[in-house]
């Protein structure tokens, strides 16, 4: 795939991420219910952790700029950079064979599991207290609720829409007609 696609894929992304982030998002001072995971997870699975990276960490500093919910914090961003890179190296498909449905479905639940505890449960639960002051404990109970319901939800989703959307990649996207 050219340079070119990458990047015009990367920016389309980019917007449907800063879209399902900052607009189609149920938003606590504590929680955070959104599917802003998609963009991301399909960024890993075809371009891999560059740019996967390169894609949350835009989307974390334009939609806090554009479309701010609160003073901006660096810490966000070092967790979506960690998400981007989990996911990045754990679903890049660099070739459309690289890996059967069944390692894609063992990969994708750990990517899944990692990103959860590392960065939604650990990292994101602290930054909270830290900009809310309230006690990591505490906020930790509620966080966990939600994370374990939303584990089984990312899996499915991305499974569906990874499988929806693999032929039309392979035939629009991945082809040589640059």
């Amino acid at each position: 795939m050219s340079k070119n696609k990458k990047i015009i894929l990367t920016a389309v992304l980019l917007a449907m991420q800063i879209i399902l982030s900052r607009f189609l998002s149920v938003k606590t001072p504590i929680l955070k219910i959104s599917f802003a995971f998609i963009p991301s997870c399909v960024c890993a699975i075809w371009l891999g952790a560059k740019w996967t990276v390169l894609l949350n960490v835009l989307g974390d500093i334009i939609g806090a700029t554009l479309f701010p919910t609160g003073a901006f914090f660096i810490g966000y961003t070092i967790s979506t950079a960690i998400s981007g890179l989990i996911y990045g190296l754990l679903l890049y498909k660099k070739e459309d064979n690289s890996y059967t449905d069944k390692q894609f479905i063992i990969r994708l639940i750990i990517s899944v599991i990692l990103v959860t505890c590392i960065s939604n449960i650990g990292l994101n639960t602290l930054w909270i207290s830290i900009t809310t002051g309230k006690a990591f404990i505490v906020l930790l109970g509620t966080r966990i609720v939600k994370e374990l319901i939303m584990i089984p939800i990312q899996i499915v989703v991305i499974l569906f829409i990874e499988k929806a959307l693999r032929k039309p990649f392979d035939i629009y996207i991945r082809s040589s007609n640059d």
